[in-house]
């Protein structure tokens, strides 16, 4: 299910949540992508703890809502090009916001990001799992495979 959320603020008039209960339904990475782009936006950048903190309150909602969102992360626009595998203590600094985004507000788990094959960004939503040794996931980035299916 896609949902619109829309605002009367000028800078991001409209968010819209894809969820896919559907396993089959999910996707990776640039298939994301496209499909923003296509819908005329572009994979969200989270440009402050402000925009995180509404993210997640909207998130909660649906969950409140028995539209029943279950475990499943959400890709979000952060990512890292090129380079093959990034191993560097440089690493997280690889990471850009696919709409040109510049802004350096982060907020990566514990550990993250990975680096190494893992170039894409995923929101954590896992409400069912137990909070790991770094605490708290839900809602936290990490890195993942661009592949991967969310």
């Amino acid at each position: 299910s896609g949902q619109k959320v829309c605002y009367g603020d000028l800078k991001h008039s409209c968010y819209k949540l894809a969820y896919f209960q559907d396993l089959s339904r999910r996707v990776g990475f640039q298939e994301a992508r496209q499909a923003c782009e296509i819908d005329g936006g572009a994979l969200l950048s989270l440009e402050s703890e402000a925009e995180q903190q509404l993210i997640e309150n909207m998130l909660q909602n649906l969950t409140k809502s028995g539209s029943g969102i279950s475990d499943g992360d959400f890709w979000i626009g952060l990512w890292r090009s090129g380079d093959g595998l990034a191993t560097s203590s440089a690493c997280p600094d690889l990471y850009q916001w696919a709409d040109g985004s510049t802004s350096p507000f982060r907020n990566w788990y514990t550990d993250e990001p990975s680096c190494g094959s893992e170039a894409c960004v995923v929101m954590y939503h896992q409400p069912t799992a137990n909070p790991g040794l770094g605490g708290p996931y839900l809602y936290q980035w990490n890195d993942d495979r661009c592949n991967m299916k969310h």
